[in-house]
């Protein structure tokens, strides 16, 4: 893997953190196995497939990483808790050299649901929501019909349905 690609994706700073974040890779106790990689090496990788968006497949061979292994290690270090941490130590370190600006604050709509009404909606996965029904009975009362021809079918029709 080139020395440029690699620094701009790991630069030095952020390996001194990360290092420190990193879980201790543990042999297996009846051996075998594969032997440990350069943590800095499947960092990188990451790192990389991360920042790219290509799949795990097409991973280069150049970062000297398995797909498989970088991807191994990705999981193992989501379930740790690695990039929160990390999140939180990078913060810790522009904050102490005066780096941050809290001024100003992104917040991703993708990230923070927003409820029309503000309210829960609590219908079952994978059914239809039934509010429209149960509203119009409210209005026709009970056992008046709705002024369809056919109630066979309950749920609405699907495009490119044949019913």
């Amino acid at each position: 893997m080139g020395v440029d690609l690699s620094q701009r994706l790991v630069p030095d700073g952020l390996w001194e953190l990360v290092g420190r974040l990193l879980p201790s890779f543990k042999s297996r106790p009846q051996g075998g196995g594969t032997a440990p990689c350069d943590e800095r090496a499947v960092f990188t990788a990451v790192v990389y497939v991360l920042t790219s968006g290509c799949a795990w497949r097409h991973l280069p061979e150049t970062f000297g990483v398995s797909p498989a292994t970088a991807h191994r290690r990705f999981t193992v270090w989501s379930r740790a808790g690695l990039w929160r941490r990390l999140h939180r130590a990078v913060l810790d370190e522009l904050g102490a050299r005066g780096r941050l600006d809290w001024a100003s604050a992104i917040v991703d709509a993708a990230s923070v649901r927003a409820k029309k009404g503000g309210h829960v909606d609590r219908a079952e996965p994978g059914r239809p929501r039934q509010e429209g029904q149960q509203a119009a009975r409210a209005v026709r009362g009970p056992g008046r019909p709705s002024g369809r021809r056919s109630v066979r079918c309950e749920h609405p029709r699907q495009p490119g349905s044949r019913h």
